[in-house]
């Protein structure tokens, strides 16, 4: 594919709003890794399954095929600074943000920048080109009341208001 190709893929895709949520992991030394995700999905509700797209050679993936689990953070509106600080390369994220183990797995838990987070059994992990595609069981959910952060046009947004 040509360079120009690629490049028209991404703003195409970059027309297409997405919430972000960022995918962690720990290792067996309860090291956290994780990454922001924009390329998440509910593939069904019975059972609940999630999908998310992982690059392939991050140390994130490689730790949740180890592991054999996962966690979506939803990120709430407040949480642009969090999205592109995992979005980072060689950076110490974890440093640099609250987080704690969630209460089912033992999966890390971005208690500050979350409206949700899902912890996940790893399913099926399917190579595609650059990126894995991700399969995860949901085990448990915790839930809070916040707007999600929104990522399109190569910016993060927050939902509108409702006009009244």
């Amino acid at each position: 594919m040509s360079g120009a190709f690629v490049e028209d893929h991404r703003t195409m895709m970059s027309n297409f709003p997405t919430g972000v949520a960022v995918v962690t992991c720990a290792d067996g030394e309860g090291r956290p890794y994780g990454l922001t995700c924009s390329s998440l999905a509910s593939v069904t509700l019975e059972p609940p399954t999630l999908l998310v797209c992982l690059a392939v050679g991050s140390r994130t993936l490689a730790t949740v095929a180890r592991r054999g689990a996962f966690a979506v953070n939803l990120l709430h509106e407040r949480a642009a600074a969090t999205a592109k600080l995992f979005a980072t390369p060689g950076t110490d994220r974890f440093a640099a943000v609250g987080w704690r183990p969630t209460a089912h797995g033992g999966l890390p838990w971005l208690v500050q920048d979350t409206l949700a987070v899902a912890e996940c059994e790893l399913g099926d992990i399917t190579v595609v080109g650059s990126h894995a595609v991700v399969f995860g069981a949901v085990e448990a959910i915790t839930l809070f009341e916040d707007m999600p952060l929104l990522y399109g046009r190569r910016r993060f947004t927050s939902w509108p208001e409702e006009e009244m």
